[in-house]
């Protein structure tokens, strides 16, 4: 009777060991890189490619595809600059959240960012959907196993567009025809994650 005790007892502990290394294992799908080693292939992804915004943490989160925005070098930082629009329901965790990923994928992957720029995260789960998977980065940022890399930014401004302040007058009628203007948001890029 000991000893069945004891061997159930062994099997518990090797059955929990087992799962805490299939955690480890999950932590490991990126590996952090260095903004020097993808600055220059990064700016020629916005608008070529598509990508993800994803604020939130593995309670509550929400992403939308993007194509417009940019990355460079502001106030002696490393930065990603990005836009969404007041309605779309990641504007709600943008607003709230300190930081803020952006995730860059395969073409494969194409069809899975379309679902997630057509549909909205109110009333369906478009990430499963799209058939992606969500993965949780060290510091809770939110983020995508399929994406190839990703971008952990720290927000640094956000303002919305001033429509007064455009100098080509023709993008405020051609883009905003019911004045629903993005917001910028600068974040400082303070971690670069590949696969």
């Amino acid at each position: 009777m000991l000893k069945s005790i004891c061997m159930a007892l062994m099997l518990a502990m090797l059955t929990a060991c087992g799962g805490g290394t299939q955690k480890q294992e999950k932590k490991m799908i990126f590996k952090e890189a260095n903004i020097e080693d993808v600055r220059e292939s990064a700016p020629k992804l916005i608008g070529k490619e598509w990508m993800l915004i994803t604020a939130g943490n593995d309670s509550l989160f929400n992403t939308m595809t993007a194509s417009w925005g940019g990355l460079g070098h502001l106030w002696n930082k490393n930065v990603a600059f990005i836009f969404v629009r007041p309605q779309r329901y990641t504007f709600e965790f943008t607003e709230r959240e300190d930081t803020f990923t952006i995730s860059f994928f395969t073409e494969e992957y194409r069809k899975a960012l379309n679902i997630c720029g057509s549909k909205s995260g109110r009333n369906t789960n478009k990430v499963e959907e799209a058939g992606l998977t969500p993965y949780a980065l060290p510091d809770g940022s939110m983020a995508f196993e399929q994406a190839r890399m990703v971008m952990v930014c720290k927000k640094l401004y956000a303002d919305f567009l001033d429509p007064k302040a455009f100098v080509d007058t023709a993008a405020v009628s051609k883009w905003y025809p019911t004045n629903d203007f993005h917001k910028m948001y600068v974040g400082e890029i303070i971690k670069v994650y590949r696969k």
